[in-house]
C-alpha cells in the first residue's frame, strides 16, 4: 500500500533550484517578469510562510484564481509545500458552472485576482465557506490582506509538510464539456507518477524550454526542471490564438516543447505552411483535448525538423497520460484507416497503464470481473488502471460509483470513451459513450461516421447525433462547412447534401444515415475549444427535423 510512503510533490522544486539555480523557471513576457529556479523556490517559501501565518495548513482547501505567471507557480507550489489542497477550476466554463463548482468544493481559503474577489462580493452564497481571503493585486471594496502584504520580506527555507503519497494534493475540476464539471481528487503520489511517466516517455530533459499553452501542464514542466514561457494567449480561448505572436515566442526563446490544444496547432500550422516557416528549435509538440485530424498533424509535422516529433497523448483529467502516438505513425500507418471509418488511433498505452475494453453499459459496475472484457478488435468502453489513475470525485458519490470499478485494492477508471484494441496493442478511439446513436438496427459511434463525411472538401467538421429515444434513434449528420462554403441557396444545399449522402452510402458504417443538416458554427468545450457539444446539437437537430 502507498499510505506509508512519505511524499510531497513540492519537494521537486527545491531539488531543481539546487541543480539549476540561475536557469529561468518562468518567463512571462507580457508582464515583463522572469524568475530563476532559485527565485521561484524562494518566492514559494515566502508565500508559504505568509499563508501559514494566516492559518493555511495541511488539508486547507484553497481556491486559486490567478493568471498563468510567476505568482501562479509560486502559490501552487507554496500550497503543495504546506500540505494545503489547491482547487483549480477552469474560469472559462461560464459563471453558473463556476459558482456551482465553488459551492460544491467549499474552499476555506481564496487567493485570487481582484475581478474574482468582486465575484465573491456579488455572489456570496457560493463563497460562504471562505474564511481566509488574499487579493493578488489591488484590493478594491473588500477586506483581507493582499499577496504583497503577506509575502515574507526576508527569505528562509520552508520545509515541505510530511504528506504521504495517498494524501490529497489538489482538486482539479473537469471542464464540463462532457457532463457537469466535477472535482477530481489528485494525490501526491499521482502527481509524482505523472511527472515520471511524462518525463521518461517523451525524454524531457532538465534545461529545456516549454511554451506552455495549457497552464496545468506547465506545473509538470517546472517540476521537471524545464523553463516555462507564458504565451500571449487567453488560456480559456485557445481558438483565438494569434499564430504570429505564438511563433515569435517559439523563435525568441528557442522553445524545445509546446503542449496545447489541437486548435492552436491548426492555426499555427496553417500560418507557418503559408509562409514557408519551420520551427527548428522544437523537439516535441504535444496536442491533446480531442482527436487530432491527420490534416493538422500533416501541417505540424511539415514545420518541425526531421529529429522532432509531434505527439497526441490521450487521457482525461481523471487519468493522464493513458496512451500516445506520434504524427509520423499516424500519417504513415493509421490516417487512411481513420478516413475509412475505423476510428482514431491514439497509440499504445504508457508503460504504467493497464487498459481493457469492456462491454458497453450505462449502469454502475460495482466490482471488476474478467468476464466484462471484450476480445481484441471488438468495440466497447475503455477502462484504465495504474498509478496516474485517480480514485474519486470530490463529494460526488454517484458520479464516482458510475466512473470507477473496484478491483481488490485498486480501481479502474471508466474513460467514458468507446474504442477497441488492435492486434498491435494500439488503442482506437470511436467517440464518447454518451454520444453513441442507438437505432433500431445498430449502434453508431461518432468518430468513425464523422470521418467519412469529413472527407468532403467543403466540410470543416461534422457531428453525428441521434433524435428520439435510445434504441429507436434516427441518425442525423450535421455539417459545419468551411468558411465561404455554406450553401447559399436551396439548390446548393441539395447538391451538397446529395454529394454527402453518396459519400456515406459507400461505407457500411454510414450507409444508414439519410438526414443531413447544415450548421454555421458548432458549440465546443471551454478548455480546448475542440470537443463538439453534440448534446446541444442534438436538441437543435430535433427542432430542425420537426
Amino acid at each position: 500500500m502507498t499510505e506509508s510512503v512519505q511524499l510531497n510533490i513540492a519537494a521537486l522544486l527545491p531539488v531543481m533550484a539546487g541543480r539549476h539555480p540561475d536557469q529561468p523557471a518562468v518567463i512571462d513576457p507580457q508582464a515583463g517578469a522572469r524568475l530563476t529556479f532559485r527565485q521561484l523556490n524562494e518566492e514559494c517559501d515566502r508565500y508559504a510562510w505568509g499563508l501559514s501565518r494566516l492559518g493555511v495548513g495541511r488539508g486547507t482547501r484553497t481556491l486559486l484564481m490567478v493568471k498563468p505567471g510567476g505568482d501562479f507557480f509560486s502559490l501552487t507550489f507554496a500550497l503543495f509545500k504546506l500540505g494545503a489542497v489547491p482547487l483549480l477550476i477552469d474560469p472559462g466554463m461560464g459563471i453558473a458552472n463556476l459558482l456551482g463548482c465553488i459551492g460544491e468544493a467549499a474552499p476555506e481559503a481564496f487567493i485570487a485576482v481582484p475581478v474574482a474577489h468582486a465575484a465573491r462580493v456579488f455572489f456570496p452564497r457560493a463563497f460562504r465557506s471562505v474564511k481566509i481571503a488574499v487579493t493578488v493585486g489591488r484590493r478594491w471594496f473588500w477586506g483581507g490582506p493582499t499577496l504583497a502584504r503577506i509575502r515574507e520580506a526576508s527569505w528562509q527555507m520552508c520545509a515541505c509538510a510530511p504528506t504521504h503519497a495517498s494524501d490529497t494534493a489538489a482538486i482539479l475540476f473537469t471542464s464540463g464539456s462532457t457532463g457537469a464539471p466535477k472535482g477530481v481528487v489528485y494525490e501526491h503520489g499521482m502527481f509524482a507518477a505523472q511527472v515520471r511517466e511524462l518525463r521518461d516517455f517523451y525524454g524531457i530533459q532538465e534545461g529545456e524550454v516549454d511554451l506552455a499553452a495549457f497552464p496545468l501542464f506547465a506545473l509538470f514542466s517546472v517540476a521537471m526542471g524545464v523553463t516555462v514561457v507564458i504565451p500571449d494567449l487567453d488560456p480559456t480561448r485557445p481558438a483565438q490564438v494569434d499564430p504570429a505572436t505564438f511563433v515569435a515566442a517559439i523563435q525568441q526563446y528557442s522553445a524545445s516543447q509546446s503542449f496545447g490544444s489541437p486548435v492552436i496547432w491548426d492555426r499555427v500550422g496553417q500560418y507557418c505552411v503559408e509562409r514557408n516557416l519551420t520551427l527548428p528549435s522544437l523537439r516535441r509538440v504535444l496536442m491533446a483535448g480531442a482527436p487530432v485530424s491527420p490534416t493538422v498533424l500533416e501541417r505540424v509535422h511539415h514545420i518541425l525538423s526531421d529529429s522532432a516529433e509531434a505527439h497526441t497523448p490521450y487521457g482525461a483529467t481523471e487519468a493522464l497520460p493513458v496512451s500516445s502516438i506520434t504524427a509520423r505513425e499516424v500519417l504513415r500507418k493509421t490516417a487512411e484507416l481513420t478516413r475509412a471509418g475505423q476510428g482514431t488511433c491514439v497509440g499504445r498505452p504508457f508503460p504504467g497503464i493497464t487498459l481493457r475494453v469492456i462491454r458497453i453499459t450505462d449502469e454502475v459496475i460495482p466490482a471488476w470481473d474478467d468476464r466484462l472484457v471484450l476480445p481484441r478488435g471488438q468495440i466497447g468502453e475503455l477502462v484504465v488502471k495504474g498509478p496516474v489513475v485517480t480514485r474519486e470525485y470530490f463529494r460526488r458519490e454517484r458520479d464516482t460509483a458510475l466512473a470507477k470499478i473496484k478491483d481488490g485494492d485498486a480501481w479502474w477508471h471508466r474513460m467514458g470513451d468507446i474504442g477497441y484494441l488492435d492486434e498491435q496493442d494500439r488503442v482506437w478511439y470511436c467517440g464518447r459513450t454518451t454520444d453513441r446513436v442507438q437505432t433500431a438496427f445498430s449502434t453508431l459511434f461518432t468518430d468513425p461516421c464523422e470521418a467519412i463525411f469529413n472527407q468532403h472538401p467543403g466540410v470543416f467538421r461534422s457531428a453525428l447525433v441521434g433524435i428520439g429515444p435510445a434504441g429507436h434513434q434516427r441518425p442525423v449528420i450535421i455539417i459545419e462547412p468551411h468558411p465561404g462554403k455554406f450553401p447559399a441557396t436551396a439548390d446548393e444545399a441539395t447538391r451538397f447534401r446529395d454529394e454527402l449522402l453518396q459519400l456515406g452510402a459507400a461505407y457500411p458504417v454510414t450507409d444508414g444515415i439519410t438526414t443531413v443538416l447544415f450548421h454555421r458554427a458548432f458549440p465546443v468545450d471551454v478548455r480546448h475549444n475542440v470537443k463538439i457539444a453534440r448534446d446541444k446539437l442534438a436538441l437543435w437537430a430535433a427542432e430542425q427535423v420537426q
